[in-house]
């Protein structure tokens, strides 16, 4: 991570804005923002007219709120095409969501985390059935409360869990996993087992099972995860599931 001297403020300020708007998921006006960041009004001001300049955020004429522009949608469609193993995965976890009617996604290890592990979804297949919490393409989320988040810990190098660990882990249901020390056991469990659950840890009534895509390295890369309501997935094909995935994500790491 670069030295606090060798960032420039006023670029860091307007990556805060950026992805405050990513993280919110909605548009946003210049007092929230302000709000939100601790920021002058007039700076945040300065800061979306120049970022709008540039196509990087654009303003509702109705509300005169702000919201990501189509610029970084082409940036985003660009590095999307150059996501080798996106490619690579995108057939087998079509094929896994086609077979067991539930959505699959394909997530990395966000190596730019600060407070706690987080991983971001980088592939989505939907399924018929519907499910109350989807996260899109592009999110990032917690790693302890998710199974491809737990699965990329699990065969990451201790080094980037060092730097987190001590920190709080937010709670999100009664089952989530908040004590470092029960983590790491899990993390143990998982790299012995080959794959990861989120029983119900994000949200109540929603079950995930995930499995690590290992590079030649012997790191994880990716992880796949299928997700559906804990009865359908926990019932008599929850076995079956593991199998699959764990099957699956053999067979692409092998063509790494």
């Amino acid at each position: 991570m670069a030295n606090a001297k060798e960032l420039i403020n006023s670029v860091d300020r307007a990556l805060d804005i950026l992805l405050l708007l990513q993280q919110e998921g909605r548009e946003m006006g210049i007092t929230q923002i302000s709000s939100a960041l601790g920021v002058y009004k007039s700076t945040v001001y300065r800061t979306l007219v120049t970022l709008e300049n540039k196509g990087f955020v654009q303003q509702n004429p109705d509300n005169g709120k702000y919201w990501l522009g189509l610029r970084l949608y082409s940036l985003g469609m660009l590095i999307k095409d150059k996501l080798t193993i996106k490619k690579l995965t995108y057939p087998y976890a079509k094929a896994l969501s086609d077979k067991f009617k539930e959505v699959v996604h394909i997530s990395i290890l966000d190596k730019n985390a600060e407070v706690y592990p987080k991983h971001i979804i980088i592939e989505k297949i939907e399924s018929q059935q519907v499910l109350s919490l989807t996260p899109p393409i592009g999110s990032s989320a917690c790693c302890h409360s998710s199974a491809v988040g737990k699965c990329l810990l699990a065969f990451t190098p201790g080094k980037y869990l060092e730097k987190f660990i001590g920190n709080e882990l937010p709670s999100f249901t009664k089952k989530t996993i908040t004590k470092w020390d029960d983590l790491l056991k899990e993390l143990e469990k998982i790299k012995k087992d080959g794959y990861a659950i989120d029983d119900e840890e994000l949200e109540l009534g929603l079950t995930c099972v995930a499995a690590p895509i290992i590079g030649r390295d012997g790191e994880a890369i990716a992880a796949l995860s299928i997700s559906g309501p804990t009865a359908r997935v926990k019932s008599e094909k929850f076995k079956e599931i593991v199998k699959e995935i764990k099957d699956v994500t053999r067979q692409i790491s092998s063509l790494i």
